[in-house]
């Protein structure tokens, strides 16, 4: 599975009035009408209870420049870090993320020892200032698109 390039995320939810997350590549869009998203998350992750209390996620699609975050929240504190955070509700999102969502949970699925939570997406943001980052085989890239342009035709989300 490490031979598919994904992107690099972080998925963030508040529980409690504290700020949760975790660093995760799988997420996919689910839909565009409506609009949903889908992420999975270890059943045995405290994630995975948070985002069940919650009942709502943040999708923050990193950049480069923030690398240092994959490790944060994979279990590996940095102590002192200055994280800033946007919110879209009650939606915590990474400040400066390539792009962001925020949904809310409408359904989970099980799926083996992982959970496939689907989100209603109620926000929306993306920015061309900051390149994302890519994962393959275990190694951080960052995209440069090609100078041709797209082969089919863009759908315009929103």
């Amino acid at each position: 599975m490490a031979s598919f390039v994904t992107g690099v995320t972080v998925v963030t939810t508040q529980v409690r009035g504290e700020v949760r997350g975790m660093t995760a590549n799988a997420f996919m869009s689910g839909s565009l009408d409506p609009p949903l998203c889908v992420i999975a998350v270890g059943t045995t992750a405290r994630m995975h209870a948070f985002l069940m209390e919650a009942g709502h996620f943040g999708v923050s699609i990193l950049a480069r420049g923030q690398e240092s975050l994959i490790g944060h929240f994979s279990g590996r504190p940095i102590e002192g870090l200055d994280l800033k955070y946007e919110y879209a509700g009650s939606t915590p999102l990474l400040a400066h993320a390539h792009a962001t969502i925020a949904a809310k949970v409408i359904a989970r699925h099980a799926c083996g020892d992982h959970s496939l939570f689907v989100g209603h997406i109620v926000a929306l943001r993306h920015s061309d200032g900051f390149a994302p980052l890519v994962l393959h085989v275990g190694r951080l890239a960052s995209l440069v698109h090609a100078p041709e342009q797209t082969v089919g035709p863009m759908l315009d989300f929103w």
